[in-house]
C-alpha cells in the first residue's frame, strides 16, 4: 500500500518553519560584536573630549601634576582668561573669514569642474583627473611651502590672508570628486531640456543643476570648513610679521606659555573648547544635508 501524503487542511495557514538554533545565536553573536565595536570606537572618539573639557576646569598646578582625572574645583576663570590673552575676538574672525572663504571658493571652483568634467568631453579630461586623483593621495605638504610663499610674494598677497585663501582653494581635489559622484547622479536629461528651451550651458549649472545639488554641497561645504577652520601652518607662514591677522589655531599655541615662560595647558585646553563651538554651530547648520543624503542612498 502506498504511503499518501497528508496536505494541510483548505484554508488554514502553514505554520512557519521553525529557525536553526545556530542561526539564531549566530545573529546575537554578530549582533553585540557589532555593538561592542560601536560602543568601544565611541568611547575612543569622546574621552579625548571629555578630557580636554576635563583639563580646561582644572589650575594649572593640577594639569601639571595630573594626580587626578577631574578637577577639585572647577576653574571657569580659565575661559575668560584663555578668551583675554589669545585675543579671541579678533582670532576668531580672521578664522572665520578664511573658513568662509574658501568653502566658498572650494565650492565654487570644484562644483563648476566637476560638472564639466561629467559633462563634457574635452582634450586632456583623463589626464585633469588623473591629476586630481593624485593629490589626494600623495601628500606634498611642507615640500611645496616655499614655492607657495614665492608665488604669493610675487602677487603681493603675502602679507593678507588672501594669499592663505587661495592656496586653500586650490587644494580641492576631495571636494571635486565627492561632487563629482553627486552630478552623476543627477539625470542628464534636465540639461538637455533646458538647452532645448534656450538655456545655455553656464545658466543650465546655476539655475537647474545647481540648486538640486543643495545635499552634495551642504556635506562637502562642512568638509572644507572643517579643513579651513582647522588649518595652522599656512597662517602661521603668512602672519609671522602681522599678528593681528592671526587665526585661532595659530593664536591658541601662543597660550601654551605665558609671560614667565610657564606652562598653561589648562589655558591651551580652555581655548580648545572654546574653538570647538563655531564647528558644532556649522554641523548643527549642515546636519539636514546629511539626513538628506544619507534618506537618498537608502531609497535609492
Amino acid at each position: 500500500m502506498n504511503d499518501q501524503v497528508l496536505s494541510p487542511e483548505p484554508g488554514r495557514p502553514r505554520k512557519p518553519a521553525a529557525r536553526p538554533l545556530s542561526s539564531r545565536s549566530g545573529k546575537v553573536a554578530s549582533l553585540t560584536i557589532m555593538w561592542l565595536f560601536l560602543v568601544v570606537t565611541a568611547l575612543l572618539t569622546i574621552f579625548p573630549l571629555l578630557m580636554t573639557l576635563a583639563g580646561s576646569l582644572k589650575t594649572g598646578a593640577e594639569m601639571m601634576t595630573g594626580g587626578t582625572l577631574l578637577p577639585s574645583k572647577l576653574q571657569f576663570v580659565n575661559y575668560a582668561e584663555a578668551w583675554k590673552q589669545a585675543n579671541f575676538a579678533r582670532y576668531t574672525w580672521n578664522s572665520t573669514f578664511v573658513s568662509v572663504m574658501v568653502t566658498a571658493g572650494t565650492l565654487l571652483v570644484a562644483a563648476m569642474a566637476a560638472y564639466v568634467v561629467d559633462r563634457r568631453q574635452f582634450p586632456g579630461k583623463s589626464l585633469y583627473v588623473t591629476i586630481q586623483a593624485s593629490m589626494m593621495f600623495i601628500s606634498v605638504g611642507a615640500i611645496v611651502l616655499r614655492p607657495q610663499f614665492d608665488l604669493m610674494v610675487a602677487l603681493n598677497l603675502n602679507t593678507t590672508l588672501w594669499g592663505v585663501i587661495l592656496i586653500l582653494i586650490s587644494g580641492h581635489s576631495s571636494t571635486f570628486f565627492m561632487l563629482l559622484g553627486f552630478f552623476k547622479a543627477i539625470p542628464r536629461e534636465l540639461d538637455e531640456s533646458a538647452m532645448v528651451d534656450g538655456s545655455g550651458f553656464i545658466r543650465t549649472f546655476f539655475r537647474i543643476v545647481l540648486p538640486l545639488l543643495a545635499p552634495g554641497l551642504g556635506v562637502t561645504g562642512l568638509f572644507a570648513f572643517r579643513h579651513a577652520w582647522n588649518e595652522y601652518i599656512l597662517p602661521l607662514v603668512f602672519t609671522m610679521t602681522n599678528p593681528e591677522l592671526q587665526t585661532l589655531t595659530v593664536g591658541l599655541a601662543n597660550l601654551r606659555f605665558g609671560s614667565s615662560a610657564a606652562m598653561q595647558i589648562h589655558l591651551m585646553m580652555a581655548g580648545a573648547c572654546l574653538s570647538i563651538l563655531p564647528m558644532l554651530l556649522v554641523y548643527v547648520v549642515a546636519n539636514k544635508s546629511f539626513i538628506q543624503v544619507t534618506a537618498g542612498s537608502v531609497k535609492g
